[in-house]
């Protein structure tokens, strides 16, 4: 099976496939769409490999030209709706992309600013989609490659890296999800996380194809709006990020979750009292899982209806090892803290053009993460801190996701994020920024220090501390540490 082909597993005829803002289509008229898609793009004259940029937030039309790109035998390259111009004209040159598929609206507002040849722009619109359901385009099956996607990830050398993923990593990773998920074909999913995160592409859009279920798709988060598809469309699950939940705590009554049986967190690690004031509030199961991009995404979840640990990103999905490593890659004893190595079919064939990146991600058959964690006696697995985030306080290490959660505890934190600066006496000093909840005008560092004093060890309290409106987060929700500076206040 191609990933093109994913619906056809559990394939329902006349049962909603997408749904968005009134328009439905069954999986019927999914299939014939897409292929409409690959013809037009045979036609136009795209070849077995060639590559094309999507550049387009949550619609149908992603949807179709992103099947429609791989059934013809080309390799789509989805670009973050976050980032800057200069950004996506690097991503195209360096992914050599031959055409460009982009959603109207953003083609309005680009065209002048991002000049290219006429034959190379296709503006994806719902007119698109109808003129080719009319069009008379035939379909000749291609010769497929083996890579289907490219998704690019920030590179340690500033420039982002292209994961390549093949039909094989994507459709094996839908499958481990959806058995270890235990969804079925009566699932209304909500697509409201970027599609073009691997995150939500996976788990908001493959996985309900793969069943048979539906999805129903977002074009944002926005909490009471939210609140109202989810009794309307009646959505039984869904998926968000941290931030996501904690304003879906705060915003959304009970009674808006009153069809919804399964909650999933992941893209960052969900701080344990959310997990407890949402379950306690909306009385389903909320599960966290962990991956990453270059894994197709998804790795582990807790499990659904084994015990789920707060602060745990579970345990792995069926056909996949994590191995917790040291430097020299000696696999670590439960509890010992190392970098997380993962093995699998889901596992990346490369990055694009990039082989000295590549050889230092994939070593011994497995995947090195940049994640430093550890694995209790049960294989639970737990996310100490992003490896390249450490901080290093006179000697001693600092990872921010602890003293993240530690700060978490004082009732006027809404979010917050730790990051190391520079400090000529201690080499790095532990900084945090912080975003109030409603009521709370101001926090000290000496009022958090006080509350901190039990809770962590001296060298783990910030030494900084500045109150922010929000924190910088990129169009998936998680915030972006990289963005945070800022002169230093010891107030």
């Amino acid at each position: 099976m191609y990933l093109h082909e994913i619906f056809k597993h559990n394939f329902r005829p006349d049962h909603p496939a997408l749904k968005y803002h009134g328009r439905k289509f069954t999986y019927r008229e999914l299939e014939i769409i897409v292929e409409k898609y690959a013809a037009f793009w045979q036609q136009k004259g795209l070849k077995p490999g060639d590559k094309v940029l999507l550049v387009s937030g949550n619609s149908p039309e992603f949807i179709f030209n992103y099947f429609g790109v791989i059934k013809a035998g080309g390799i789509i390259i989805p670009v973050n709706m976050g980032l800057a111009l200069e950004e996506i004209k690097y991503i195209f040159g360096d992914a050599q992309a031959r055409f460009v598929a982009i959603q109207e609206k953003i083609w309005l507002s680009l065209k002048d600013r991002f000049p290219l040849p006429k034959d190379m722009v296709i503006v994806l619109s719902e007119e698109f989609t109808n003129e080719l359901i009319n069009a008379d385009l035939k379909f000749t099956t291609p010769e497929y490659q083996e890579v289907c996607t490219i998704l690019y990830t920030s590179g340690t050398t500033g420039f982002p890296k292209g994961a390549m993923l093949t039909h094989e990593n994507l459709l094996f990773d839908t499958d481990s999800v959806t058995r270890f998920a235990e969804v079925d074909e009566n699932d209304n999913y909500l697509a409201v996380l970027p599609l073009f995160h691997s995150f939500a592409w996976t788990a908001c859009l493959l996985a309900p194809l793969y069943t048979g279920a539906t999805s129903t798709i977002e074009d944002g988060f926005n909490p009471k709006e939210i609140g109202k598809v989810l009794v309307e469309e009646e959505v039984t699950i869904f998926l968000g990020v941290p931030s996501m939940f904690i304003f879906v705590l705060e915003y959304l009554p009970k009674e808006a979750f009153k069809t919804v049986h399964l909650a999933v967190s992941g893209g960052s690690s969900l701080p344990p009292q959310y997990f407890y004031a949402f379950e306690e509030k909306f009385g389903i199961p909320l599960i966290e899982g962990y991956g990453l991009t270059e894994a197709s995404p998804i790795v582990t979840l807790n499990p659904r209806r084994g015990p789920r640990i707060p602060g745990s990103i579970g345990k792995v999905l069926p056909g996949m090892e994590v191995k917790i490593v040291d430097e020299n890659l000696n696999e670590l004893s439960p509890g010992e803290v190392g970098e997380l190595m993962v093995f699998g079919k889901n596992v990346m064939k490369g990055y694009y053009n990039k082989p000295e990146e590549t050889a230092k991600a994939l070593v011994n058959g497995g995947l090195l993460t940049g994640d430093l964690g550890k694995k209790d006696e049960n294989g639970y697995l737990y996310i100490v801190d992003r490896k390249k985030d450490l901080i290093i306080v006179s000697g001693f290490n600092v990872y921010p996701t602890e003293v993240e959660r530690a700060i978490l505890a004082h009732p006027a934190i809404r979010e917050v994020a730790v990051v190391g600066v520079p400090d000529g006496v201690r080499g790095e000093a532990v900084k945090a920024f912080i975003t109030l909840k409603e009521g709370y005008e101001t926090l000290t560092r000496k009022e958090l220090s006080e509350f901190l004093k039990d809770k962590l060890t001296a060298y783990k309290i910030p030494r900084y501390v500045e109150v922010v409106p929000e924190l910088p987060k990129n169009a998936a929700g998680k915030i972006m540490k990289k963005l945070l500076n800022g002169e230093k206040s010891e107030n």
